[in-house]
């Protein structure tokens, strides 16, 4: 008999509005401890930053999107965008990440996250959505929590702990 697992949407702050408001996506997780308010992420977000699938979230208070990173999984959430339709850039790029470990969390019209496993290496990676953006107009890519969601510029390099472990 296999355990079931509970999931639930919660909010996430993915940004703020002209007015300073914030704005909220949301997230479905799966609840991994009850007692602790301990979730897991099932998918890479599109505009929140900072987390990835599988990260751990201790829940603090889910009315004003508030949480405690407690482990990353080692997903790195990688986010791809077009002007134009994206679903011929997502036929081209999607077998190719999931050739690597990866996988499609969310797709759009204009919009796709995918989560791949940092040990696959930078350098893959971005060679491959370099490439790809350079073959569909108006595309570019980018990290969701590589950098700092402060300056949107400092390597957090939270995926050199991963190596101490």
């Amino acid at each position: 008999m296999s355990e079931r697992v509970e999931k639930v949407e919660l909010p996430f702050i993915a940004g703020f509005s002209a007015d300073d408001q914030p704005v909220f996506e949301s997230l479905e997780v799966e609840i991994v401890d009850p007692a602790q308010d301990e979730v897991r992420l099932l998918r890479s977000p599109l505009l929140t930053r900072n987390v990835a699938s599988g990260d751990k979230l201790k829940v603090i208070n889910p009315g004003s999107a508030q949480y405690e990173l407690l482990e990353r999984s080692g997903n790195l959430s990688v986010r791809v965008l077009r002007r134009d339709d994206i679903d011929a850039l997502g036929q081209y790029l999607t077998p190719k990440i999931e050739k690597l470990g990866g996988s499609l969390d969310h797709a759009n019209p204009r919009a796709m996250v995918y989560s791949i496993h940092v040990s696959i290496g930078f350098k893959p990676i971005e060679d491959l959505l370099n490439e790809a953006c350079a073959r569909f107009d108006d595309s570019m890519w980018n990290y969701g929590n590589v950098y700092d969601p402060e300056d949107g510029e400092t390597p957090m390099e939270w995926w050199l702990e991963l190596d101490e472990k």
